[in-house]
């Protein structure tokens, strides 16, 4: 992109950057497992969120795009066709600068390294420390921001290659650098002045450095050696609104305005005495990351009502400084947030059709085409070499999981065939116990008919149902009694021999049931070795 030179807004057609917020942490990294568990992103806040009130559309799910990765080249790439398209811009890059550790960095530094995609963009240090409070935990530091002259120095010294891009966007000639909370700087002129200075050494145009005005007192930018200030949507709102909010919840800590009113709030400032550039959001709604309390939502934000705010915004800015205006949208792709011109499963595209025809509105070219599409389309990467660890530890377990389904498969048909065998035995001792009834039966409505034909009295209970009494003898000659005969023969005990085991297997039925295995040689089987060896 060639380098944009200073010019006079003279009444030409030419508008505002309009540069879009871009949040990097839809990517897996080392420290969100650590802090978060394994494969945690951005997404996982967006997925599990729940609506708060009746009506309350959550979770705000995305569009075309999906649940995507910012490691994979063609989601980069279809996030810039689609923001060309419709007329942004540029994207503002969250950056992460710790003392040296840059985080979340791995998509710009695609970016940086390969030349795709051929979009602008420009960096916003986002310079606090970070905390575990904004997923709804306890005040926990994860990482402490720090400040020195010898960090400064390394900082500005990467920044400065980045500024060689020429895809870095330039204001009056000037390399863009936002900074997100200037008032955290513990001496900012000496920070500008070092960053001024080294510029200069390398052959580099000082950074055109812009504040954000996140803090109740605005500090005039000049007073601290930068270039300009921002407004940042939804910062300030309590001192711009004459209403009161909405309150709600858990001690009533949610907050909700509404979003016309806080449109119209900000549009109405008066102006400053230094260059300011206007800030306009898609919506707002951040009960992803603060389901328990503390959220805060711009009820009511639909497509249209956006766009006017965007085009009040883009009007002025065009008028006050041309090209070297800028408008900032808050944001591309703030899921957690609610703020997102990226589609969404509800809107669609509907966010980035009413930007495109705001800014063609303010160009005089209503209804013409939209900018043709990037013609250069990366060659897609490879699984393999995209998740390289992953696909190890897959093929490794997919090779140990194959030897234990074929062993499971065995066993379940071992385990069937053992208890079917042992259905059928049961079936058939039942139906044995069931005969031996129907004999007993018989045997006790003979003895009660004998008992009415000899006229006897009732006979004392013998105790058939408890112990056995003893056998009597049988004299010589005499026939056996009947009962004997259905006792030798189902008992199994004829002519005096040792009464045989109807099923021998009963006690290797019993281990098998306890869970004993029958072959205690078996070696120990290929899958489990090789389980164990990946743990």
């Amino acid at each position: 992109m060639p380098e944009r030179t200073p010019e006079k807004n003279d009444g030409s057609e030419l508008g505002p950057e309009i540069l879009a917020f871009y949040l990097p942490q839809f990517h897996q990294v080392p420290e969100n497992d650590a802090w978060h568990g394994n494969g945690f992103t951005e997404w996982n806040v967006v997925a599990r969120s729940n609506p708060l009130y009746p009506g309350h559309r959550q979770p705000d799910l995305p569009g075309e795009l999906g649940f995507y990765d910012l490691r994979v080249p063609e989601t980069r790439y279809f996030q810039a066709r689609l923001a060309r398209e419709h007329g942004i811009t540029g994207f503002l890059y969250y950056h992460y600068w710790f003392s040296g550790q840059r985080m979340l960095e791995r998509p710009l530094q695609e970016v940086l390294a390969s030349g795709h995609p051929d979009f602008p963009f420009a960096l916003c240090w986002a310079n606090e420390s970070w905390y575990r409070r904004w997923q709804d935990s306890v005040d926990e530091m994860l990482v402490e921001q720090s400040f020195s002259e010898e960090d400064d120095l390394a900082h500005i010294r990467w920044l400065i290659e980045c500024f060689r891009d020429p895809r870095y966007i330039r204001i009056e000639g000037r390399p863009l650098l936002a900074i997100y909370r200037a008032s955290l700087l513990p001496n900012p002129l000496r920070t500008v002045e070092l960053w001024r200075r080294e510029c200069e050494e390398a052959g580099m145009e000082p950074p055109w450095l812009v504040m954000f005005e996140t803090a109740e007192d605005v500090t005039e930018p000049s007073s601290i050696g930068f270039d300009a200030s921002a407004e940042f949507v939804p910062h300030r709102l309590p001192g711009l609104l004459r209403s009161e909010p909405v309150r709600f919840g858990p001690e009533e800590s949610h907050v909700m305005y509404d979003y016309d009113d806080v449109a119209a709030a900000y549009l109405d400032r008066p102006a400053a005495g230094w260059q300011r550039y206007p800030c306009v959001a898609t919506g707002w709604d951040n009960t992803p990351r603060r389901q328990s309390g503390s959220a805060l939502i711009l009820l009511d934000s639909t497509p249209e009502k956006y766009g006017r705010w965007l085009a009040e915004a883009a009007d002025r800015q065009k008028k006050a400084a041309g090209r070297n205006g800028i408008v900032f949208v808050n944001a591309w792709n703030e899921w957690a947030e609610g703020a997102h011109l990226e589609p969404s499963a509800f809107w669609g595209r509907a966010y980035l059709e009413v930007t495109r025809d705001v800014l063609q509105g303010l160009s005089g070219g209503a209804g013409s085409e939209p900018p043709a599409a990037e013609p250069i389309h990366p060659e897609p990467i490879p699984t393999e070499d995209l998740y390289h660890h992953l696909y190890e530890r897959f093929v490794a377990l997919q090779d140990a999981s194959s030897g234990f389904l074929s062993y499971a498969d065995r066993r379940i048909r071992e385990v069937q065939r053992h208890y079917e065998s042992k259905l059928a035995r049961r079936e058939y001792q039942t139906a044995q116990i069931v005969g031996l009834n129907e004999q007993m039966a018989e045997q006790l409505q003979q003895q009660a008919d004998r008992m009415r034909d000899l006229a006897l009295p009732d006979v004392p209970e013998t105790g058939w149902l408890g112990v056995a009494p003893p056998a009597r003898p049988v004299a010589e000659g005499m026939p056996e009694d009947p009962g004997d005969e259905g006792a030798g023969a189902e008992g199994g005990q004829t002519n005096g021999e040792t009464p045989s085991r109807p099923f021998a297997a009963d006690e290797d039925e019993r281990r098998r049931d306890e869970g004993h295995d029958e072959t205690p040689g078996i070696a120990t089987p290929r899958w489990l070795v090789e389980l164990e060896a990946l743990d």
